[in-house]
Parts: structure tokens; sequence; C-alpha cells
């Protein structure tokens, strides 16, 4: 004897309600937060920074998870040229952005300058270096910095050594990093006697000092553009993030690391 015919028609009615709701669970709001992974080129000196703000977003978009990828600025440009799948580009300086930029490689209107820095000199703490000048004194053997051919904070540092009479005097001591945070190592273990890098890096570091910051004339403006990669999978949720790093809320975590904001 089969069941009453009430019950089979309240257990259909069942079976299409759950069906809907799976549905709705399915292709309702929730299905505009499918899973998205951004991967992200940035510069060695945001790293810090950039972890957290990356972690502060993805507290309202659960659906955002970021694979990062961070070395200096000319390196991470090379990449991209050479067709490295990459979602967001993160500079210090703009010529890496304008090189990618003339190739087509940039996607139009998601450019922007996110971000200023300061070039400063560091040793280590019980260092007697007191001044730039200090840095032809036979005391100081070698000097950490980036290299200039592609790393920005290197070529920063070239062109103020260069307006301040040092460069041709100095030459002989330079060690190059193959980023910026590989410079500030040098001077941490103490393989380098002085070395330029930027004052967040700097910040984050509780193993050198600050000797003097680099007048800003002495070298090009340090901005720090960002942008989407042309072409990427996730272009939408690239621009979205690109626009946030310039939010009042991102900006406030980069200024906490010791970035600056505003025109230079």
């Amino acid at each position: 004897m089969g069941l009453p015919q009430h019950w089979s028609a309240h257990g259909s009615r069942s079976r299409w309600f759950a069906a809907l709701v799976l549905l709705a669970g399915l292709f309702g709001p929730g299905y505009a937060q499918t899973r998205v992974t951004l991967m992200v080129s940035a510069a060695a000196s945001l790293r810090d920074a950039l972890l957290e703000a990356e972690a502060a977003y993805r507290q309202g978009h659960s659906n955002i998870d970021f694979v990062n990828n961070f070395a200096s600025s000319g390196t991470l440009a090379a990449q991209i040229d050479q067709g490295a799948p990459v979602d967001v580009f993160l500079s210090a300086a703009a010529k890496p952005m304008d090189d990618l930029e003339s190739k087509g490689l940039i996607a139009d209107g998601t450019r922007r300058n996110l971000l200023r820095n300061t070039l400063v000199l560091i040793a280590p703490p019980d260092s007697s270096l007191r001044d730039f000048q200090g840095l032809a004194d036979p005391s100081i053997r070698s000097i950490a910095l980036g290299d200039p051919a592609s790393v920005p904070a290197g070529e920063y540092a070239r062109q103020t050594l260069w307006a301040l009479h040092l460069l041709d005097k100095l030459k002989a001591k330079f060690v190059f990093g193959s980023d910026v945070r590989q410079v500030l190592t040098f001077v941490e273990t103490g393989n380098a006697d002085a070395g330029l890098v930027y004052s967040t890096d700097a910040q984050a570091s509780g193993k050198v000092r600050v000797v003097a910051a680099a007048p800003e004339s002495a070298h090009d403006p340090i901005v720090y553009p960002g942008a989407v990669v042309k072409g990427c999978r996730g272009e939408e949720a690239a621009r979205k993030f690109v626009e946030y790093l310039g939010s009042p809320a991102a900006q406030a975590i980069f200024v906490k690391h010791g970035f600056t904001i505003g025109a230079p």
C-alpha cells in the first residue's frame, strides 16, 4: 500500500523547496562571490605594508586571495613584459611602469600614483658615520645599494651620490643588492658598513640606524605607481583592488609603515 496522497504531495513539495534553496545558494547573491586569486607583483619595499593592506581588504572581500611576488621593480616589469601572469603591478618608480605602458601592457585608466617615500643613508647602530660625506672615510669599506639597472632605490642612490659629488670617489666600495630589502640585510648583518634604502625599510628594522636623509632635490621624485596589467585574468577584481589601495583606509596603513601620500 502506498503513502497517502497528501503525504506524497507534501514530500514532493519539500524536495522542490530543497532544490530551490540549493539553486539560490549557487546562483543567488552568493554566486557573485566566485573565488578570485589576484597575482600581485610589487616592489620589495612594499612587502610589510602591502601584506597588511591585503589582509584588511579580505575582511570585506573574503572571496579574494592574493599571491604576491616581491622583487625589484625593474625585475618585475621584465617578467610582465615576458608574459608572466600578473594582475596588479606596484612599482617603486615611474620608469618601470612607463616602459610597460609604452608597450601597451597596462590596462587603460587604471594607473595611479599611490605613495611616496624617502631615501636614507643607514649604518649599523654602533657605526660612527654621521653624514654622506663620511662615506669617503677609509673606515667605510663597503656601501650597499640596489643595482641601479633594475632597482629604483639603487638609481635614486646613484643620482644622490652624483649630486653630492661622491659617486666617483665611492664606486670601488659599492656592493649591489638585487632589491632594496637585500641592501637592508647587508647592513643588518654587517656585510656592508653603510647602505642606501628607503625610510620605510629602515623603519621596519631594529638593526640599523638612520644616518641622514637624502636631499629630495638630489634625485628623481620617489613615487609608487600602481596599475592593472592589460588582459589579466582577474581584471575586474584587480581594478577594484587598485582603487582600494588609493582609498583613505588603505592609505592609512601605508602611512603607518612610513610612506607618505600626495604629489611629490
